[in-house]
């Protein structure tokens, strides 16, 4: 502790030698170390994860990538504006009626559209009002569609539904290359209790190469589908991120945030190929007092690095300590999209996986408006191996990746902490001069030491 906190003291002294003006550069901490996820996203070469909360006004209280281009759907598919692939976009979805987008894949690879909406915080929200997003080809036959619902908790949450192009032998449409819309609208606009104001969107789109021999990730093998016990071990605290771009990093371990009625956190974890994630989670007491129960007060719900649903777990909750576990998940394995089961096809790459968890407003209403424990056991086992051999890259690259620096920084807690020193230096960017070089290097020496046994 004491090691950290002269470091800390060191980083300070040389931010206090660079020109004050740097720090107002605009430059964010993703950008200045270096993305290699979505734009916006938290995947930076240092291997520290970027998880400032949302600005004060945010809608919903999401934080959406800040370099995300604002965009505006259109109400025709002749009228759409384009999403490139590898770029974050902001939009608005009205409380009826599609709005369109345009996407120019080529024949041979995949694609991945994935739109998280917004709805207002302090509003109302329906059982089976959600999010729904088609894709479909020039012809106007469809891709593929999926809907994310609100669920029976009807506390106003994010919601994220994906939508994707599989070039398979087992598909004969949606393969050639051209122009595809993508199709946005709510779920159940007219449903009882339904928000009736506009929604914010946040839209991004990933490429992903074609295998280098046809064939070579065979079906999908046998694996253990026993549920292990939860990890146990010290709680390591790690506020979540407040978007999908600033999600906090963790790995293996037990992970706690104190978690406000009404609010949405974000973490990723890196599993890599071979590798297999087991989470559980478990609500604290409340601490009130009080007497009541909230059938639906935590939802839990498991991403792929596309932002794709995986599964997802749902805890009710009478003020004292409540657990679930996750539906147990296959190893990463490329060859598990060719599943029937979509749980197991969904975990079909290495990279980010994101845990998204979101309490229910009307705990408050029951128990309070203090933060309730939140704990996380996350275990992620079995040996990382080789990929299946991409002829190419993804786009955005490395996104189907976990590097060295990746499985650092979840085992050694770098997004807390002293992590919060390098962002401030990430924010700094460009232009802060040697004194800020020369931080970076004190700061070499002390992680070193730090590290030395």
């Amino acid at each position: 502790m004491a090691r950290g906190r002269a470091g800390v003291a060191l980083l300070t002294t040389a931010l206090l030698l660079a020109p004050a003006a740097a720090l107002g550069s605009g430059q964010s901490a993703h950008a200045a170390a270096g993305t290699t996820r979505f734009s916006g996203g938290p995947k930076a070469a240092s291997g520290v994860s970027k998880t400032l909360k949302a600005a004060p006004g945010t809608p919903g209280g999401y934080a959406f990538a800040d370099d995300a281009q604002r965009v505006e759907g259109a109400a025709s598919t002749g009228a759409a504006p384009t999403l490139t692939a590898g770029r974050s976009y902001r939009s608005t979805l009205p409380a009826s009626g599609p709005v369109h987008y345009g996407v120019q894949l080529d024949g041979t690879s995949n694609a991945y559209v994935s739109v998280t909406a917004v709805p207002p915080a302090g509003g109302t929200a329906a059982v089976s009002d959600g999010l729904k997003v088609s894709l479909r080809d020039g012809a106007g036959r469809s891709c593929d569609l999926d809907t994310a619902t609100i669920g029976a908790g009807r506390s106003p949450r994010p919601v994220t539904a994906w939508a994707v192009r599989e070039i398979s032998p087992r598909r004969s449409l949606c393969r050639e290359a051209g122009t595809y819309y993508v199709s946005v609208e709510r779920a159940d606009p007219d449903g009882r209790g339904a928000s009736p104001e506009p929604w914010e969107l946040e839209l991004a789109v990933v490429s992903e190469p074609p295998v280098k021999e046809e064939g070579s990730a065979g079906a999908p093998g046998a694996w253990n589908s026993a549920t292990p016990d939860p990890l146990t071990g010290e709680e390591q605290r790690r506020p979540g991120g407040a978007g999908f771009a600033e999600a906090a990093l963790i790995g293996e371990g037990v992970w706690r945030d104190d978690i406000r009625p009404g609010r949405t956190v974000f973490y990723r974890v890196p599993v890599d190929w071979g590798q297999q994630l087991h989470v559980t989670a478990e609500l604290g007491g409340s601490g009130s007092g009080r007497s009541g129960f909230v059938p639906s007060a935590l939802d839990l719900d498991l991403y792929n690095p596309v932002r794709g649903h995986v599964a997802d777990l749902g805890i009710g909750y009478d003020g004292s300590q409540k657990t679930e576990s996750l539906t147990p998940l296959p190893p990463v394995a490329h060859a598990n999209r060719q599943a029937p089961n979509s749980k197991v096809s969904a975990v079909r790459f290495a990279g980010s996986y994101y845990l998204v968890a979101h309490l229910s407003a009307e705990v408050a209403e029951e128990f309070g408006d203090e933060p309730v424990p939140l704990v996380l056991r996350v275990r992620v086992g079995g040996s990382a191996q080789d990929g299946p051999g991409y002829q190419g890259d993804s786009v955005p690259a490395g996104i189907f990746t976990v590097t060295e620096e990746d499985r650092e920084a979840a085992a050694e807690g770098t997004a807390d902490g002293d992590g919060t020193a390098m962002r401030a230096l990430a924010v700094g960017g460009i232009g802060t001069g040697s004194a800020l070089l020369l931080g970076l290097g004190v700061w070499t020496v002390v992680a070193r030491r730090r590290a030395a046994p």
